[in-house]
């Protein structure tokens, strides 16, 4: 069974005329363990791809598993529950709350699903120790660097210990260095952990280190690559 399976989106933003096409038909399979970059031009659909296979909204037509669990048999509120628990989400911009220190803002993942605050703390501690910031715990993120931060965003999105990682631009907010020490600790992470890592991206540095590439255009999936041991990319088959 995928990690995630998603069959022909299509994605129509307003309604008749007045209607933008975001995705035309796009379908993909992730395996647990795996890390797809989703690439293409700005306005090709990969957030739309993302936040769809994310459970964030609900396509015009076409299906997505998450495991055995099919989307479009969940309400609003299954599908939030859903989100708490299975998936984990990277953003371009860290979403961090900037009022809650760097542990507290790893565990809130937890206590919204309702885990006990020790066992929350706990949990977050070993995340935090895990992606190299244990040192930042009880840091504000205000006080950290954005290396910092895109790895605080990381251990939030995997301290539940998520079926599927969605990440959008996570390196698109840093500068080159602290770009390559996060797509190290997505890879790494990435294997040790089994989690299906779904991410969309403009850095072809990621696109290198990814086992698969999406590539899109204009809503559709244009090609469907794999990712060879020396970093170059062929047709996959």
């Amino acid at each position: 069974m995928h990690a995630l399976e998603a069959v022909d989106l299509h994605k129509t933003y307003g309604h008749g005329a007045g209607g933008v096409q975001a995705l035309a038909g796009v379908s993909l399979t992730l395996s647990a363990g795996e890390l797809v970059a989703v690439v293409g031009p700005s306005g090709c659909g990969k957030s739309t791809l993302l936040h769809l296979c994310g459970a964030m909204d609900r396509p015009t037509s076409g299906r997505v598993h998450v495991g055995e669990v099919a989307l479009a048999d969940l309400d609003d509120e299954a599908l939030t529950q859903l989100r708490r628990e299975r998936v984990g989400f990277v953003f371009q911009f860290f979403n961090l709350l900037p009022t809650l220190t760097l542990q507290e803002n790893i565990a809130l993942p937890l206590l919204l699903a309702g885990v006990e605050a020790a066992e929350s703390e706990r949990r977050a501690r070993a995340s935090a120790e895990r992606v190299g910031i244990e040192h930042r715990r009880d840091h504000h993120p205000g006080a950290v660097s954005g290396g910092e931060l895109q790895r605080a965003a990381v251990a939030r999105a995997l301290v539940h210990e998520p079926a599927l990682v969605i990440a959008d631009e996570p390196t698109g907010n840093l500068d080159s260095e602290n770009g390559r020490l996060v797509l190290t600790l997505l890879t790494e992470l990435t294997k040790q952990t089994g989690v299906a890592m779904l991410l969309a991206t403009h850095d072809q540095a990621i696109a290198a280190a990814a086992d698969r590439v999406v590539r899109m255009r204009d809503g559709l999936e244009v090609r469907d690559i794999d990712v060879t041991v020396d970093g170059a990319v062929a047709p996959s088959s």
